[in-house]
């Protein structure tokens, strides 16, 4: 072993000497940035390269002190990489596996980690030093871990959603308080890159193909997706109604005294979460659970709030058997999920025209986000494409053909969608939009749907796709949705 990687094993806490090590970041997102933030300050040498402009971000690399460079191509930043001779790498979530810079590192010899394997060795910056509760699955994680959090809050903890949500884990190990606990979301991306992370409690939440471009194939996304229990603490949580997740339950290397708690929307086993005539229960952490359970809120509860879909059942479920297992009580969890509200853009209402409903889903950026919310409606205009990432969606069309009024396909892969349309739905009406970006694809597509849809239909934004051909992201998408709802609705053209 050589002495650069010795010393990268020692370094295991934030108290320990960071002083003079070269480290390269790869990227300059928020990610990018906590990263090169945070070991600036620990007295390491940084240099972040990075493949687009960004002057707000460029301008604070300056003031911190911390080196840059610009680089397009795959060429130009193995060029800098090399001329730098970094000891450490640390690569944002965005780099894909088979990226160039991997194959570099291997045969150099030079470490790499993600942010979230940074992190958990530098935890212990306040006398604090917090729970880590890590959510992962191919859908439902943004929501879960709010929910998560949005409990350990309401039982009195000090608690931050962190991660693939969109605040930088590393901001938030740095507050100068500390946390009680925090809730990480994990993309498959940044659980590729985890070493040494040890939860308190984790779950995956589901497993279906996502990113097989960027994985290699579903192996490699399922494998990815399973360290999120490994070296788990006190709780690992499951879908007892998806089989992959319990498997991989089984298959972890887990701190001695772990226990497996399943959630579902069936009635529960001992050790699991789920519904009792209309109440969503918890056995899992009931003295006598083998014949007694917690209630925790009923199913009328949840659709008075408008949160009464089964996937959001089974999101309340699973973040309660998270937050139970650091001890928040039943009463508390109630009041948390009554008092919740979901982010835009995940099967959010947005209203009625011409006796038909809209609805926004723009988050449903997969297969499985797609499914959950074309179960619960009939009399579909569903509204789809973008970029597909590898991932067959003709299954998804077969399944739900016979609830669909028509479709309006929109996305750099429309080709391939209106292929999939006219082989597995060859009575749906179709409307192709030519726009291609921004606000112009949603007028486009609205005006579309709304010649097919019919008074009790359903306009149903939940594209199973990507965003970035032709939006920011998928919440850019989503708003421009909106705004071409409300200019229909107004009557402008």
């Amino acid at each position: 072993m050589s002495a650069v990687q010795e010393r990268l094993d020692a370094l295991t806490s934030w108290h320990h000497d960071w002083s003079g090590l070269r480290v390269a970041v790869l990227g300059l997102g928020a990610t990018g940035f906590s990263v090169a933030d945070t070991l600036v300050e620990l007295g390491s040498r940084v240099r972040v390269v990075y493949g687009a402009q960004d002057a707000d971000r460029e301008r604070l690399l300056d003031v911190i002190g911390a080196e840059r460079a610009l680089a397009a191509s795959d060429e130009e930043q193995l060029a800098e990489l090399a001329a730098f001779d970094p000891e450490l790498i640390v690569i944002s979530p965005g780099y894909p596996a088979h990226h160039p810079v991997n194959a570099w590192a291997t045969e150099r010899g030079t470490a790499i980690w993600g942010d979230i394997e940074l992190g958990w060795r530098l935890r212990d910056k306040t006398d604090s030093i917090a729970d880590w509760i890590c959510i992962t699955g191919t859908n439902g994680k943004t929501t879960t871990t709010q929910l998560t959090a949005h409990m350990l809050v309401a039982g009195g903890l000090r608690a931050v959603p962190v991660g693939n949500i969109g605040t930088p884990l590393l901001d938030a190990l740095r507050d100068p308080v500390g946390y009680d606990a925090i809730v990480v979301e994990l993309s498959s991306f940044q659980l590729e890159r985890v070493q040494t992370v040890s939860p308190y409690a984790s779950v995956c939440l589901n497993l279906a193909d996502d990113h097989l471009d960027w994985h290699g194939g579903a192996d490699g996304y399922r494998d990815a997706k399973a360290k999120v229990y490994e070296n788990t603490q006190v709780a690992c949580v499951y879908n007892r109604g998806d089989l992959a997740t319990e498997r991989m339950v089984e298959e972890a290397d887990v701190v001695e005294g772990a226990r497996a708690i399943s959630f579902g929307l069936d009635s529960p086993p001992p050790s699991g979460f789920g519904v009792i005539d209309g109440i969503l229960v918890d056995r899992g952490f009931h003295a006598d659970r083998r014949d007694e359970a917690f209630e925790l809120v009923t199913v009328e509860e949840l659709e008075s709030r408008g949160i009464g879909q089964p996937h959001m059942g089974l999101n309340i479920l699973a973040a309660a058997a998270l937050a139970r297992s650091r001890g928040v009580a039943p009463a508390e969890i109630a009041s948390a999920v009554l008092s919740f509200t979901p982010d835009p853009h995940r099967a959010q209402q947005l209203g009625e025209w011409a006796g038909a409903r809209w609805v926004d889903d723009s988050k449903a950026t997969n297969v499985h986000a797609a499914d959950a919310s074309l179960r619960a409606m009939s009399g579909v205009v569903w509204v789809l494409g973008g970029l597909l990432k590898g991932v067959d969606i003709a299954p998804l069309v077969a399944q739900h053909a016979a609830r669909l009024r028509g479709a309006v396909v929109i996305g750099a892969d429309r080709t391939e969608v209106l292929r999939i349309l006219a082989d597995n739905a060859p009575g749906v009406p179709v409307s192709e939009v030519l726009a291609e970006r921004g606000l112009d694809v949603m007028r486009e597509a609205v005006n579309a749907a709304a010649t097919l849809a019919q008074p009790g239909d359903t306009v149903l934004l939940s594209p199973a796709a990507a965003s970035m051909d032709q939006f920011d992201d998928y919440a850019a998408r989503g708003r421009a949705f909106q705004d071409a709802f409300r200019e229909l609705s107004a009557g402008k053209e």
